[in-house]
């Protein structure tokens, strides 16, 4: 795929919105398109940024200033979101950076959130990361433990939880994941589901995903 930022983005933009207007959450807010810009080239970002994007998926907090430190400032509406695993040594940081923290998948962590949360922070909400295949080598929180964390979140470390997050096992049809994983939001009243990649997110806006996280429809195989 050449390198037509924009116009991916308008397609993207086009799907979402059709997908969206056929599904059994029509009548909820058109979801949200977060351009995952981890590893990618510094023109393209800019050039998403002038085609009106405004919602930005980081990986690593190191990365993530670098990038967007100076943006902040010069571009009107950023936000920028921690779609990928933080260290509790990163937590000051991450919360003076990200708009939102997707990836709350340890007490330890959750923990540490709420001692450093503060009104003077930027982050203003978080999400849970549930590990919806259960896979060793993912974080997240086990489905079976999700109702408990995220009660122990909320009313014990008083945290803004707002959502959940999933990221399916590759081997798997996604669309059991995104519906597990809106279960258990419903069951803990929590609106928001950042679930879909570039390429699941049609599914997963059947399932009620209100963000979707895509990166190489928009920018391109990384390098």
């Amino acid at each position: 795929m050449l390198s037509n930022t924009k116009e991916n983005i308008r397609l993207i933009l086009h799907e979402i919105e059709e997908v969206h207007k056929n599904s059994y959450f029509s009548k909820l807010e058109i979801p949200k398109l977060v351009a995952v810009s981890k590893k990618q080239n510094e023109n393209k970002v800019i050039e998403a940024l002038n085609a009106g994007q405004t919602c930005f998926g980081e990986n690593r907090v190191q990365e993530a200033e670098q990038r967007w430190a100076s943006k902040i400032k010069n571009y009107e509406n950023l936000e920028i979101r921690l779609i990928g695993p933080l260290q509790t040594n990163k937590v000051s940081q991450a919360l003076n950076l990200f708009d939102i923290i997707e990836t709350i998948d340890r007490e330890k962590l959750a923990k540490e959130i709420a001692n450093k949360f503060n009104d003077n922070v930027k982050t203003k909400s978080f999400y849970i990361q549930i590990n919806t295949g259960s896979e060793n080598q993912k974080s997240g929180i086990e489905p079976i433990q999700s109702d408990d964390f995220i009660k122990y979140c909320m009313e014990d470390l008083k945290l803004p939880i707002v959502g959940l997050m999933c990221i399916p096992p590759i081997n798997e049809e996604p669309s059991m994941h995104f519906a597990l994983l809106r279960k258990i939001a419903e069951k803990n009243n929590l609106k928001e589901l950042s679930m879909g990649m570039s390429n699941d997110f049609k599914e997963a806006l059947k399932f009620g995903a209100t963000s979707v996280r895509i990166g190489s429809l928009i920018f391109g195989e990384r390098n």
